[in-house]
């Protein structure tokens, strides 16, 4: 069953004030887990939230105060931009709103806003094997989806396509050509380090992919992931000749295809797990609908200019997925995007996305502890961790059942210092959870 449906219920947010506490709490008291995973501990929904000082709940003339307290915990580096806002877009707190910064991945909210905005919703990434000019020759031909499964896919929430299931539909081949032409430009960003593909955190960016270009469950990426892919195919269909690059003449015999989950679902999966290959794959969607070419150049383009259509300025990427750090974003303008998200629902799908504080995702396991328990269950946040950047960007239900929208970002941590980053950015959105000022 679809995740995003419960996250409709923020659209009463804007609109109705206390119906906000019920959704952010309510849409995932049974958080969506992978499958054979334990079940959340439960947290405690209300304790403490920072010393006695500042432990009941903060009015609007006292957020400034509590704010500034947290701000200036060390641990957050000596430099701390922070946008709130109310879903009408007034400012709840500013300082440092239109700084450009480096976002990390809270740039993936940027992308999801864009493909919400710009791509069908039902939209599913096909991967096709037509017929190839020789006798017994079959060329894969991919069409963006890294989710594609072969050797290391694993169950769970979205469903994904499989390589095998393509392989059943055919017989005679002898051989297998490649075609991963619907991508343009170099296969990493500017900025990206070589070591983002030996570590493990993206493949190099191709429309053909199997299992995100693994060549493993985890550890390296593939250095080639569509010959990768078209090796693992060759293997499912007992062809021993190599497998090279060729293109799929304009007309040629679709002989099977496979599709990807649709363009909601992959949002959602994108935002969860803070997914670089799908945020790259859905960037590179956003380009081609808006005629640009399907490349890191075209994506940003094409997602500034959805943005800016909706009212949003003030970002300036080179990557999808947040990982260089070129990308610059301004905290207010993330901020907005979330305010506007929150109120329409065409953008359900970003918001069950966040991950839900101390329930799952990239915050399963934060928000367990006090002083920050009492946010448990009611953040949805969007992680980013650079070296030097740590962020958090998202929604809060405030104490009286509004709703904020927020971006903080440190961008000057210490290179030994994210653990206590992240801890200190927890309390900050506490702060935030503890307010009747929404």
């Amino acid at each position: 069953m679809r995740r995003w449906w419960l996250a409709l219920l923020a659209v009463l947010v804007l609109a109705g004030g206390g119906a906000g506490a019920v959704w952010l709490t309510t849409s995932r008291a049974s958080p969506v887990s992978p499958v054979g995973s334990p079940s959340p501990t439960p947290v405690p929904t209300r304790t403490p939230l920072l010393p006695a000082a500042t432990s009941g709940p903060v009015t609007p003339t006292g957020l400034r105060t509590a704010l500034a307290r947290a701000l200036a915990d060390p641990a957050l580096g000596g430099r701390v931009s922070i946008a709130v806002v109310r879903g009408d877009g007034s400012t709840v707190a500013d300082q440092g709103a239109r700084r450009l910064v480096t976002p990390a991945s809270t740039a993936k909210i940027a992308t999801a806003v864009a493909a919400l905005t710009v791509l069908p919703p039902d939209l599913r990434l096909r991967t096709q094997v037509v017929r190839g000019s020789g006798p017994g020759d079959v060329v894969l031909v991919g069409g963006g989806d890294p989710t594609l499964g072969g050797r290391f896919a694993t169950a769970g929430y979205p469903g994904t396509a499989s390589l095998a299931e393509l392989a059943r539909h055919l017989s005679g081949v002898t051989r297998v050509l490649v075609d991963d032409t619907r991508y343009a430009g170099p296969r990493l960003a500017p900025g990206w380090k070589p070591s983002y593909v030996t570590t493990g955190n993206v493949a190099p960016v191709s429309a053909l992919e199997v299992d995100e270009g693994r060549s493993a469950p985890t550890g390296p990426r593939s250095q080639d992931p569509a010959l990768a892919a078209g090796r693992q195919f060759a293997a499912l269909l007992h062809v021993k000749t190599p497998v090279v690059r060729g293109t799929a003449a304009a007309g040629a015999e679709v002989l099977a295809h496979v599709d990807s989950a649709p363009v909601t679902e992959l949002v959602e999966a994108m935002l969860t797990r803070s997914d670089n290959d799908l945020a790259e794959a859905l960037g590179r969607q956003v380009a081609r609908a808006a005629h640009q070419p399907a490349s890191f150049a075209g994506a940003a383009v094409a997602i500034r200019a959805a943005l800016q259509r909706l009212g949003v300025n003030g970002l300036a990427l080179r990557d999808a997925s947040g990982l260089s750090p070129l990308d610059r974003v301004t905290p207010l303008a993330v901020a907005q995007l979330l305010a506007k998200a929150a109120g329409d629902p065409a953008y359900a799908p970003l918001l069950s996305g966040l991950p839900v504080a101390g329930f799952d995702g990239t915050l399963s396991k934060r928000y367990r502890q006090v002083p920050t328990s009492a946010a448990a269950g009611v953040i949805r946040a969007k992680t980013g961790t650079l070296d030097g950047v740590s962020a958090l960007a998202g929604l809060v239900t405030t104490r009286t059942g509004g709703v904020l929208a927020f971006d903080i970002t440190a961008d000057r941590v210490s290179s030994v210092g994210t653990l206590a980053a992240e801890a200190a950015l927890d309390r900050v959105a506490t702060v935030l959870a503890s307010c009747g000022c929404a």
